[in-house]
Parts: C-alpha cells; sequence; structure tokens
C-alpha cells in the first residue's frame, strides 16, 4: 500500500499521468526541433541561448519545486521577458507547446520526445534543463554546474526507484518503443507499461547531463554559441569519409554512453540519488519519506541496473555505432518492423501492440 501511494505521488509530482490528447501535426524529429529553435533565433538577433531556454522552459510549464531551487523561476528573468510573446507569434509555439512537456497517455504514447538522427528518441525536458543548467552555470561562474545530475538523471531515477521498489529490478527502468514511420515521425509508442525513467526519458538526461557539463566548462572568454548550434553540433554532426566513431573526438549523440560514463564514474551515485530524493522531500515537505527503511536498498538494487549499459531500458535498441547505426534503417520502414518489438523477459503488462509492423504496401 505505501508503494501506491509512493507511485501517486511520484507521477503526479512529475505530471506523468495518463491523458487523453490528439497527436501533434508537427514530425517529432531532432530536425523539426533545430529548424524551430532557428525560428526563434533569427526573428531575435542577438537572443542568448539561455535566455531562449529559460523562455522554452516557461512555455512548457517545468517550474517545479526542484527546478526552481536550482535556475530560478522562469518568468523572473529580465533577458526572457517579451521572448515568450515572440515566440507565441511564430509557427514554432505549437511545436515548442507540445514538444517539450513530457507525458504518458493512456494508450502507451509517449509525447515530449524527439528521434534523433542516430536513432534514439530523445525526451526534450531533461536535455533542455541540462542545457539550461550549464549554461547558467557558464554565467554565473560556478562549475561544476549546480544541480546538473540532480535536474538531468538524479531526480527521474531517486523517483522511480523509490516508487517500484517493491518490484523486481528489471521493472524499474524503462521501456523503449518504435516510431510509426522513421521519415515521417509522429506517434512514438511504448512497448509496455512505463516506468518514470522510460529509454527516451534517460537518454535525454545524458545528452543533458553532456551538455550541461560541457558548456559549463566552456573557456569564458568565448561567446556562448546559439542554442541551435548546440544542438546542431551535437546531433547533426559529419563524419568524415572513413572516419569512425571511434576516431570522434568530438561531444556527439551517439556516444552519449561513453561521455556518460566519463562523468558519473568518479561519484558517488547511491549517495547523489539519495541527497536529490532529500531535496525533493524538502521542497514538497514530504520528509515523512525518509522513514521508509528500504529507500537505500532500493536505489542500490537500481544503480545496478543503470550501470549495466547505462539503464537497462536502453538495451531496446543496439549501440549506435558503426554499421550498427539505425541511420542504416530502410526510410520506407518503421523502427518496430526493423528491430521487431523485442521480447522482454520477465514480461510486463502488455500495452497495446507497437504500430506499422508492417512496411508500407506490403
Amino acid at each position: 500500500m505505501f508503494s501506491v501511494g509512493l507511485l501517486f505521488f511520484s507521477l503526479t509530482f512529475l505530471g506523468y499521468f495518463p491523458v487523453y490528447s490528439t497527436s501533434a501535426g508537427h514530425l517529432r524529429n531532432m530536425d523539426s526541433l533545430i529548424r524551430a529553435v532557428k525560428q526563434v533565433e533569427e526573428a531575435n538577433p542577438g537572443l542568448s541561448p539561455l535566455a531562449l531556454v529559460r523562455a522554452l522552459r516557461r512555455i512548457a510549464g517545468h517550474d517545479d519545486a526542484m527546478t526552481v531551487h536550482f535556475l530560478g523561476t522562469s518568468h523572473i528573468f529580465t533577458d526572457s521577458a517579451g521572448l515568450e510573446t515572440a515566440i507565441l507569434n511564430t509557427s514554432s509555439f505549437s511545436f515548442f507547446d507540445k514538444a517539450i512537456h513530457h507525458i504518458v497517455t493512456d494508450n502507451g504514447e509517449e509525447r515530449g520526445v524527439v528521434l534523433a538522427p542516430d536513432g534514439t528518441t530523445v525526451a526534450l525536458a531533461p536535455l533542455m534543463l541540462g542545457i539550461e543548467a550549464g549554461l547558467n552555470a557558464w554565467t554565473e561562474r560556478t562549475t561544476p554546474a549546480p544541480g546538473l545530475f540532480s535536474l538531468t538523471l538524479g531526480r527521474t531515477l531517486g523517483l522511480t526507484f523509490l516508487s517500484l521498489q517493491d518490484f523486481p529490478a528489471s521493472y524499474r527502468l524503462g521501456p523503449n518503443g518504435c516510431w510509426d514511420n522513421v521519415e515521417y515521425p509522429k506517434m512514438f509508442k511504448l512497448y509496455y507499461t512505463p516506468t518514470l525513467a522510460t529509454s527516451a526519458v534517460l537518454s535525454g538526461g545524458m545528452d543533458g547531463l553532456v551538455l550541461g557539463n560541457h558548456l559549463s566548462n566552456l573557456p569564458k572568454s568565448e561567446a556562448l554559441p546559439p542554442l541551435s548550434d548546440i544542438l546542431t553540433g551535437y546531433y547533426l554532426f559529419d563524419l568524415q569519409v572513413g572516419q569512425g566513431l571511434d576516431g570522434e573526438t568530438d561531444k556527439i549523440s551517439p556516444k552519449r554512453r561513453q561521455l556518460s560514463r566519463m562523468i558519473l564514474e568518479p561519484l558517488d551515485l547511491q549517495n547523489e540519488v539519495m541527497e536529490t530524493l532529500k531535496l525533493v522531500w524538502k521542497l514538497e515537505k514530504t520528509e515523512w519519506i525518509a522513514f521508509d527503511t528500504g529507500i537505500g536498498q532500493a536505489v542500490k538494487e537500481g544503480l545496478k541496473s543503470l550501470y549495466a549499459g547505462i539503464g537497462t531500458a536502453l538495451r531496446s535498441y543496439p549501440d549506435v555505432s558503426g554499421e550498427q547505426s539505425l541511420t542504416k534503417v530502410p526510410r520506407s520502414l518503421s523502427l518496430c518492423l526493423w528491430i521487431t518489438c523485442l521480447s522482454i523477459t520477465p514480461t510486463p503488462p502488455p500495452l497495446p501492440a507497437c504500430p506499422s509492423l508492417t512496411a508500407p504496401g506490403t
């Protein structure tokens, strides 16, 4: 009974309750996001990347207690005053409005996620929070970036481990899912009943961690790049002919696991997650949860799943490297068809079957 109450609290806290709504008309891929960001930047010359991510946070309604604790309330910053109105007056608003706010619908559709060119599905909320934390740290001259781990991964991991502590560790992360169409992605459906830490949320958290850490350590003598350039450099990179990912030294999305490990390995993750949970309880005035003596063990067991390739939930897709890259998927096929809906053992309660399990025209 205790776990059910905690699950209700956790889902409510993060806004993960299933809802009814219609699918957005925009393509849900990283190219669309970057184009929308560029449109806003071109309409507002001299716009700083920090002002833009703050405005996007306000549009998405991500002013929860922990975010405000580390980053401040989005609407109080004068550098983003009026920018939200400018975004409202562009055609990109309808994209931002639906693309950044993360939800899972009652029929298993995950929203607030986009398909990246490397084949990974990425949740935009933790990505943007990580970028904002890094930009804010660079501006304030504070490194490491305050709250970076908590905002990108720590809170999500802590709450999912806590809410599902009575379930086997294999149930506490994930799942992955599949797109209706690779070329024109509009709907992403999960393989089975979601945890708070879906594969897309973990991938977005890792990307936010990597980019936030990178931005916070940029030389203070250099101007910050526009947000569109930050995203382009990480997701829309160009490999030279004959060059493999192993020889690529830049921070690029297919190397998110390796780059995340480099940041996380020096940390005591057990302590970091527990400290994040304590802050959540303090800010939400729910310190009574700390009296549950099983929390530490639940976090320890959950982190074992995370260590295994940085998340069991990420195993549904192959590592994006060399010839395994999902950019090799035939463009006429859905990701569901190409990788099939992998069998999960043990099998969690099923959601509706993945869409488009046959190629168009067959």
